[in-house]
């Protein structure tokens, strides 16, 4: 009898195992097959920047007097739009 219990309990302990790995192979099919974009603030140029809909890009901030660059240009995520 306790045998047998022992040969059950590490029949599904190892079915377990192969389902989680079955499990696991699946989901990261499904992940590879649709890449995510890279984030917004990563891009450094303005034409990537504004060829995504989920970007827009900040132009330079100039001081007046000087015409020193106070600030770079960059690339940010569109703020999400506000429900009513």
């Amino acid at each position: 009898m306790y045998r047998t219990s022992l040969g059950v309990l590490g029949l599904a302990t190892a079915g377990a195992f192969a389902l989680s790995l079955l499990t696991a192979s699946v989901s990261n099919v499904s992940a590879e097959s649709a890449p995510k974009p890279p984030a917004c603030k990563t891009l450094k140029e303005e034409d990537a920047c504004k060829a995504r809909e989920d970007c827009t890009w900040v132009k330079a901030s100039v001081d007046a007097k000087t015409g020193k660059e106070k600030r770079k240009a960059y690339c940010r995520t569109k703020p999400k739009a506000k429900k009513k």
